[in-house]
């Protein structure tokens, strides 16, 4: 074979290369221009399937291209469940929030309302830390329990106060007895006193269990 067919044959293979690439490049080109039904079915797939990321891309291709649509705000609430299924409660509360800001109204603000309490809720796992977190999801959820009295997912609500009373106390309760071991009675009889709530003091509860890796850590508060 000469150096000329060889050239040749060179060429070939790069112009087929060449148009592979191109294909693979515009079989992934962006999709625009859809219908909001399309956004919609594909973003509940993509949710289905637990790719939340290009789900979340998805909704966005919904929201920008049907601004107006009612499918919109029930997307809003897949993609807020999904995350809290997910344990990503950042991204929960970033959709419930929307949610409420726009299609607000007392109604229909309820769900995502107890939904927002919940992902909090659920945000508390460490049962010696983030005690503002715990503080302030338990006012969200008194605050729920005040505006919506008579909603089906109060005895939810109420099972999510008396959690994080008794979780508030545990912690109240550990401050003061490592204020009392670093000899600070004052500090310490503060914290024993907001510990010391009567109805609280009635239940019998359990201390939770911390698994060794973080018990090491959270020693001193026990």
């Amino acid at each position: 074979m000469n150096k000329n067919s060889v050239s040749k044959i060179k060429l070939a293979v790069s112009a087929v290369a060449a148009l592979a690439i191109l294909s693979g490049c515009s079989s992934k080109q962006e999709e625009f221009n859809k219908p909001a039904d399309y956004w919609y079915q594909k973003m509940v797939k993509e949710t289905m399937k637990g790719d939340l990321e290009q789900a979340d891309k998805t909704f966005t291709s919904l929201q920008s291209e049907h601004i107006r649509s009612p499918l919109i705000s029930e997307a809003m609430l897949i993609l807020a469940q999904a995350h809290m299924d997910n344990e990503e409660y950042i991204l929960a509360n970033y959709y419930l929030d929307e949610y409420i800001k726009r299609f607000g109204d007392k109604k229909s603000a309820e769900f995502a309302k107890y939904l927002k309490v919940k992902a909090n809720f659920m945000a508390f796992k460490k049962p010696y830390r983030d005690q503002q977190l715990l503080i302030d999801t338990q006012k969200d959820s008194e605050e729920f329990i005040k505006e919506y009295p008579n909603s089906v997912y109060r005895p939810y609500v109420e099972t999510m106060v008396l959690k994080l009373a008794l979780g508030n106390k545990l912690i109240n309760e550990s401050i003061a007895g490592l204020y009392k071991r670093i000899d600070k009675p004052e500090a310490s009889k503060k914290y024993a006193a907001d510990a010391n709530i009567s109805w609280l003091n009635k239940i019998n509860s359990e201390k939770p269990n911390t698994p060794w890796y973080r018990a090491i850590f959270e020693v001193q508060l026990q």
